[in-house]
Parts: C-alpha cells; structure tokens; sequence
C-alpha cells in the first residue's frame, strides 16, 4: 500500500526519452520532388492527346463537302437531329423504349430544334447577306412545306450522285437550295457560324448544343473519334488513345454496347440505361437481399483481411 502523499508516479523529463534529429522541410523537399518527378514522367508516358477543338470552322475547312452533305439533310429534315424524336423533335416512332414505356416520350420536348430554322435559315438570316441569298431566303419562307422539302431532297440526291461535291451537281430544280447551303458554308468557313449557333439571347454563351448537334449529323465528327479510337464500337472514352485505358469507371457502363442484344439495338441507350439502373438497385439493396449479404460471412473473406487479429487470438489462447 502506498503511504500518505498524491499517489502519483513522478512525471518523466524530456531528456529521459531517446532523441534523434529530424529535418521537416528537408523530408518535405524530398517528397514534393518526388511527387513532380512521378506526375511529370506518369503524364508523359500515358496522359491523353491535347487536341484543339472541333468547331464548325474546323469542319467546314478540312470537309467542305461533309458539311454542305449536312446542311442540305437539315434542310430536308432528313438528319439525324431531326429523326432524332424527343427532346429534340416530336417525330412518330423515333423515341427510343424499355419494352412498352417511352422515357423519351414521357420527358417531352424539352430542347426543341428546327434543323431548317435553327442550323440554316435563323443564321443566314442573321448575317448581311448578298441579294440572291435574301432572295433565296424569301423563296425558302413563301413555299410551301412540301416544296421545300422536294427542292432540298432533290438536291441531296444529286449532291450525292456527285460525290459530295456542289461543283459536280448538274442543274435542275433545287429551288434557293444551292444558294443556302453555298452561302452556310462561307459563313461557316468565316467563323461565323459557330458564334451564330450559340447566340441564344444570354449574356453568357455556353449551351453548345446547337453546335453539337450539327456537328454530329456529318460524319467528320465521327471519323475524327474513330480516328482516335473514340467510336462507340471502340469503347469510346473508355478507351481514350491506342491501348491505354481511359474513364475506368465507365467500363461497366460501356461494356454493354459491345454485346447483344444491345450492340445491334436501335434501343440500346434506354436498354443500357434501364439495365443499369437494375444493377445499381441492386447494389444498394445487397445489405437486405437474404443469401447475397452472407456472402462475406460464408467465404470468410474477413479472415484474411484481419489475419494478423485471429493470428493474435490463436496466440492469446494457447497461453
């Protein structure tokens, strides 16, 4: 028994503890030196392509013929924007479906576009134009919807016959067709096209959706991804550049495109989309789905996670 007093063990000093001196900013120096030497040399082995952005300028420049192609299609309401259904269009049929539901029809026409309108007319309409095309404009807007649609298919047909190339078309009735699509691709080649497409009536110009839009109707864009190995059979950004990986966290998402029935269905975004969300359900739920939640129990996983803690145990016993 201890004798009258506080009870208390005497407080050590410091100088009864080993010492060692330790030099914090030099372990600094050395870590922060380190971590550039990696992150440079990583970025530099497998970092993706700093590539300049494709614009309507790009695009009329290096495929003159892709974009007239694509605005005469815009013009008929033959692309792929203005099949598209909602929420671009309200075009019959073209939503896409999980079995008899209709997400696409159900959400609306939330973004309506007029590919006539929006990616022809509205800009040139909107530029100082040369008199045949404020003629032509005023022609395009007197005739009538179906013929309209007749001068601007017919010309599509032709244009293709041709090649592509406006040059080759051999003359017939395309109505202001020509001059329209002629007078885009200026604009476009100009620069102006792509400040046309964005005015929306805001101070900030961000919704590159229009642009977007017209972009993907031609194939440039297309032929640039898959170029880059960024074409929906190629994995798309899963795999960003050659064989490197790219999003790993998209992988389960993309994996679905590759195999059918989704690689071959016209449905295949409302199937992925609906599949997935079954999966992530799913997971959530694992911790109240009776036999799956026992998994870990029944493999005894956690054993060799926490081995060193049985190992102590067994150890605690036999003494």
């Amino acid at each position: 028994m201890r004798g009258r007093g506080t009870g208390r063990e005497p407080v050590p000093g410091p100088d009864s503890f080993p010492r060692r001196p330790y030099d914090l900013v030099k372990e600094f120096t050395i870590a922060l030196a380190a971590a550039v030497v990696l992150t440079v040399g990583l970025a530099a082995l497998f970092s993706s392509p700093d590539e300049s952005p494709i614009t309507l300028a790009r695009w009329a420049r290096s495929a003159p013929d892709d974009f007239a192609a694509t605005a005469v299609a815009e013009l008929a309401a033959t692309s792929g924007t203005a099949q598209y259904g909602p929420p671009y269009t309200s075009t019959p049929g073209a939503e896409q479906k999980i079995g008899p539901v209709s997400l696409q029809r159900a959400a609306g026409v939330t973004i309506p576009i007029n590919t006539a309108r929006d990616f022809v007319l509205r800009p040139l309409t909107a530029a100082p134009e040369p008199a045949s095309v404020s003629d032509g404009l005023a022609t395009w807007r007197d005739a009538p919807a179906g013929r309209r649609r007749q001068w601007a298919t017919a010309y599509a047909e032709a244009l293709d016959r041709a090649g592509g190339d406006p040059a080759d078309v051999p003359p017939g009735d395309y109505g202001p067709v020509p001059v329209l699509t002629s007078r885009l691709l200026e604009l476009a080649q100009a620069g102006a096209l792509d400040g046309e497409l964005l005015a929306a009536g805001h101070f900030y110009q961000t919704d590159y959706t229009r642009p977007l839009l017209f972009l993907g109707d031609g194939s440039y864009l297309e032929d640039q991804a898959r170029a880059r190995h960024l074409a929906g059979d190629q994995w798309g950004m899963m795999n960003e550049t050659g064989n490197y990986p790219g999003q790993p966290w998209l992988w389960l998402y993309t994996l679905w495109y590759q195999i059918e029935p989704f690689s071959s269905s016209g449905n295949a975004d409302a199937l992925v989309w609906g599949l997935m969300a079954l999966l992530t359900l799913v997971f959530i739920l694992v911790p109240f789905i009776p036999g799956i939640r026992s998994i870990p129990r029944w493999s005894r996983v956690h054993r060799l996670v926490w081995r060193d803690y049985y190992r102590s145990r067994r150890t605690a016993r036999r003494h």
